[in-house]
C-alpha cells in the first residue's frame, strides 16, 4: 500500500496574485523617478488657482469624478501626496464637499490596497512573519472594529501602513472598508477646511 507523499502546508507565492501589488509598486517608484513629489506642491496649487476655478465651475460633473479618481490612485499608490490632494478639494469644493469626495476616493484606494494586499501576501505573510504579528493579530480579532477606528482616528501609524496590517492580519473587508469611510471622515474635513481658506492666504 503506497504512502501518502507528504504536502507542504506553507502557502506559497503566485505570480500572478503578485501582479497587482507589483503595479502598484511600480506606480509608486515610477512616481518619484520622475520627481512628480517635488512637482506637485501648494505653489503649483497657488500658480494655478484661477484656471483650476475656472474649469471646475464650467465642468462640475467632470472636476468631481476626476478629483475622487486622482485620491484613488494617490491611496491605493500609496503616494505621499494625500494632504496635498486633500487640502485641493477643500479648495476646489468648498469645505463639506472636498471632504466627501476625499473621504469616498481614499475608502476606494485604500480598499484597492487592502484586496491586492491580501490576497497576493495575506496567507505568505502571515506564516513567514507569524511571531511578529502575533499580538496585532490578536488585538485586530478582539476588536478589530474599534482598533481600525482608533488607528484612523488617530493617525499614529501611516494610512498605507494600516491598510498593508488589516490585510495582513486577517481583518474582513466589510469591517475595514466601514471603519476606514467613518475614521477618516474627520481628518478629511479638517484638510478640506485649510482648502477652502487657503484662497485667501494665497492672495
Amino acid at each position: 500500500m503506497e504512502t501518502p507523499t507528504k504536502q507542504n502546508s506553507k502557502p506559497r507565492l503566485s505570480i500572478t496574485r503578485l501582479i497587482p501589488l507589483l503595479i502598484l509598486g511600480a506606480g509608486l517608484v515610477a512616481f518619484f523617478a520622475l520627481g512628480l513629489n517635488k512637482y506637485l506642491t501648494l505653489d503649483l496649487l497657488k500658480e494655478n488657482r484661477e484656471a483650476l476655478k475656472i474649469w471646475v465651475y464650467d465642468h462640475k460633473t467632470e472636476a468631481v469624478l476626476l478629483f475622487i479618481v486622482a485620491y484613488v490612485v494617490t491611496a491605493a499608490f500609496s503616494l505621499p501626496i494625500a494632504s496635498l490632494v486633500s487640502i485641493t478639494g477643500g479648495f476646489l469644493f468648498g469645505s463639506v464637499f472636498g471632504a466627501a469626495w476625499g473621504v469616498i476616493g481614499a475608502t476606494i484606494g485604500a480598499t484597492i490596497l487592502f484586496i491586492v494586499a491580501k490576497s497576493a501576501l495575506g496567507d505568505p505573510m502571515r506564516v513567514r512573519f507569524a511571531s511578529q504579528i502575533k499580538s496585532m493579530e490578536e488585538g485586530f480579532r478582539a476588536n478589530a472594529i474599534s482598533y481600525l477606528l482608533l488607528l484612523r482616528l488617530v493617525p499614529l501609524f501611516p494610512f498605507w501602513l494600516v491598510n498593508l496590517a488589516a490585510a495582513f492580519t486577517g481583518v474582513s473587508l466589510i469591517t475595514f472598508v466601514l471603519t476606514t469611510f467613518i475614521g477618516i471622515i474627520p481628518g478629511a474635513f479638517v484638510f478640506a477646511s485649510i482648502g477652502n481658506g487657503i484662497n485667501a492666504l494665497f492672495e
